[in-house]
């Protein structure tokens, strides 16, 4: 899909970028990691010429960027920076409305490609007359994310797009994009400084280090065959606890030996079903199957009785999440079990620490 061929950078004397040479698979993620000063960001920028190589070409679908418009390039070209670069005098509609607008599509077709884009970064249309300094960190990226899919490329580059969010609602970030990802199939160049982001996000990930290429390779050979000390010390001790990122909870998950049941159930048929399959949780959802919260069956000392308390905000995890977190969560939380839920709320199973265990075993 693109093909850097002996791409080379100079700022004056100093090489930015040296005889690059890879190719980016189409519809996969490409993670480029290094140290600060690597080359990483002067790579992503000349693909879509916002800088120019000094030396070597760049070939998208076999044709060089350097026989194309620059202005036409980008336009055809997603692109998510870290602060999102949204417009603070628009509001959400129009700061995703601007390449659409650009390329003169009708004003009804950008509406209905708007509130699509809204849906599919999980923000519904009430958004769309909000503006930027009204959204959260993790909204405006999620704006950012639908501004870059507005005319519906190919390609999409993103520089460090969760940087600059807390730890938590990065997390939730990533969760969403692999989901999108999961629905555009895009290609995608993801410039990152945090390896356990490249590693949960990447199918691919490119280190780099003073503008040389150290290794490029699919994530599962980058942790297991690293090709030098530099690529060891990157990936740090925890190999082994890091491996756990390339599984996915949605190949873990069970679908039976749980009770499930609706908040207007009788509290005594929800009681005698846990009791019959000797467990303390039922998991509570809606007609939909949407997720609601959870029964604990509890017996304390001075009761003749059990009785059931509802929690309605519990630790659950989503099918992408991988294995590495959702055991941090069970941790966190002191739970041996926990919901799995899509990116839409519905509740499809539960996963085990038991079966984590098991495979952190294995992968040791």
């Amino acid at each position: 899909m693109i093909d850097l061929k002996n791409l080379t950078k100079k700022f004056g004397k100093k090489i930015a970028v040296k005889n690059l040479n890879m190719t980016i698979e189409k519809g996969k993620i490409t993670m480029l990691i290094g140290p600060s000063g690597c080359g990483k960001t002067t790579t992503l920028k000349m693909i879509n010429r916002l800088i120019d190589s000094t030396e070597g070409d760049i070939r998208i679908k076999d044709k060089s960027v350097y026989d194309l418009d620059p202005v036409e390039l980008r336009r055809s070209i997603g692109y998510v920076i870290q602060e999102t670069g949204l417009f603070p005098h628009m509001n959400v509609f129009d700061n995703i409305a601007i390449v659409p607008r650009l390329l003169k599509w009708e004003e009804k077709k950008i509406k209905l490609r708007v509130e699509e884009l809204l849906n599919l970064v999980t923000l519904n249309t009430e958004y769309m007359y909000k503006y930027p300094l009204q959204l959260s960190g993790g909204e405006r990226q999620r704006v950012g994310l639908a501004r870059a899919l507005a005319a519906d490329p190919e390609i999409l580059l993103m520089d460090e797009p969760f940087g600059a969010i807390d730890p938590i609602n990065r997390s939730k970030l990533h969760d969403s994009f692999i989901s999108i990802q999961e629905k555009i199939e895009k290609t995608i160049v993801f410039v990152t400084h945090d390896i356990n982001e490249a590693i949960k996000l990447g199918d691919k990930i490119a280190i780099l280090k003073d503008g040389d290429l150290v290794q490029y390779d699919n994530v599962y050979n980058i942790l297991y065959e690293p090709e030098n000390e530099f690529v060891e010390k990157l990936l740090g001790h925890d190999r082994n606890i890091k491996a756990l990122v390339l599984k996915k909870n949605r190949d873990y998950y069970v679908t039976e030996g749980f009770v499930t049941c609706q908040r207007s159930d009788k509290p005594d048929a929800v009681i005698t079903r846990l009791q019959e399959k000797n467990k303390k949780i039922a998991y509570v959802v809606d007609s939909n199957n949407k997720f609601e919260g959870l029964f604990l069956l509890e017996k304390h000392k001075k009761d003749t009785e059990p009785h059931l308390s509802f929690v309605d905000n519990p630790v659950t995890v989503e099918k992408n999440n991988n294995l590495q977190e959702t055991f941090s969560l069970m941790i966190e939380a002191g739970e041996g079990n926990l919901p799995v839920l899509t990116d839409k709320n519905q509740f499809i199973g539960e996963i085990r620490m038991d079966d984590i265990f098991n495979e952190f075993k294995g992968e040791r």
